[in-house]
Order: structure tokens, then sequence, then C-alpha cells
């Protein structure tokens, strides 16, 4: 759907970014990023030829919202078994929690049958001239869509660490310190970003399509 040459140069300079970035923040070594690197390849390499299978199941079949939500609530829980508190745990979570939001998200839209997006055979799109109104329009869906998130993201954490502190009976005086328990941090992050993530795939495009900002 697009020049291959562009998707290799924006993918190398994001990789690039990404990784010269752990480096530079302390958070990773040259060896953490390069084993990475090569893991990221590995990955590609063995669900690419199936990439499409899986989309269609996603958004298809009828149990699919439970099965993804139940392995990527899996993979945080089983994935860290540390000593101590760390950030990476968290981080995980956080990415797993939109993944699974952003996978339902799109099932529901599909079940639904909202066509949000063009077809494929509209792809590339031409690019409009810029006027005013289109260019406020994109203001107008950018100040809307981050309000939204926003919101989705302080009223799940308001609700979520206090609910883990209560079930887990963990003091919650110390809101920092409770959140670097598992049983409050896995939970928070998780949900939180959940719902960022399936507002970010139905709610908000539905809000535009429902005040003509589509």
């Amino acid at each position: 759907q697009y020049p291959l040459l562009f998707g290799l140069i924006l993918a190398f300079c994001w990789c690039s970014l990404v990784c010269c970035s752990r480096i530079y923040m302390g958070m990773h070594s040259i060896l953490d990023v390069i084993a990475g690197f090569l893991y990221a390849i590995l990955i590609l390499v063995v669900f690419h030829p199936i990439v499409d299978l899986i989309d269609d199941f996603n958004l298809s079949y009828k149990y699919a919202p439970l099965i993804i939500i139940s392995l990527h609530l899996a993979l945080g829980i089983f994935s860290f078994t540390l000593d101590t508190w760390s950030t990476s745990r968290g981080d995980t979570a956080q990415i797993l929690g939109c993944g699974a939001g952003v996978a339902c998200g799109s099932h529901v839209n599909y079940m639904l049958g909202l066509n949000l997006d063009p077809p494929p055979d509209m792809l590339p799109l031409s690019l409009s001239s810029l006027t005013v109104t289109v260019f406020g329009k994109a203001i107008l869906r950018l100040l809307i869509g981050v309000v939204i998130l926003l919101l989705t993201k302080i009223v799940m954490k308001k609700a979520t660490i206090p609910l883990a502190c209560k079930i887990f009976r963990i003091p919650h005086d110390d809101v920092r310190k409770a959140r670097q328990r598992m049983e409050v941090e896995l939970p928070y992050r998780y949900i939180t970003y959940g719902m960022v993530g399936f507002s970010l795939m139905f709610i908000v495009p539905c809000l535009f399509q429902f005040i003509g900002l589509s």
C-alpha cells in the first residue's frame, strides 16, 4: 500500500531513535538494545506470515476479547518474579493493557459494523488541500481526543488504585509506595491503559463520527 523504501527508512529512523533514547536515559545497555533488536526481528519473522490470520481472529471471533484479555493479563502476571520493584514491570503491564484495549476496541468496531477506516483499496489516501476548515477540524479532533484520553486515564487511575488496595488489604496512605506492590501496580496499569486503548479505538472515533468530525 506504501512504497517499500519509504517504509524501511521510517522503520530505521524510528528504531534508531528508540534504541538511542534507551541508552541515553541509562535504561538499557548497548547489549540490551542489540539483543532486543534481534529479538524483534525474530518475532517479525515468526508472526509476519500469519499477521492477517491473527487480525481476522481478533476481529471476527466471538470470544476473541476474552482470549485477548486473558492472554495479556497472564503475560503481565507471569513475566515478572522480582525480588525488588522495577519500572519495567509497570511499563510492561501498561503496554500489554494498551494492546488489549486496542484489540478489543477494534473487535467491537467490527462486530457493530462501524467502518471507521477506509478500505485497503483506497490506500494510500491523497492529501486534500489545506484550508482553514480542514486545519480547524484537525485541531479540534486533536484537542477533543487528547482530553477524552486524559480524562479516561485520570478516572481509571482514581478508581483502580484504591480498589486494588482494598481488595488486597494494602495501605493506600502512601499511594506511591502502594503502586510499587505487584497486586496494585498490575491491575492499575493494565485496566487504566486498557481503557485508554479501548477509548482510542472505539469511543473517540465514534464521538467524532457522531459530531461530524470524521
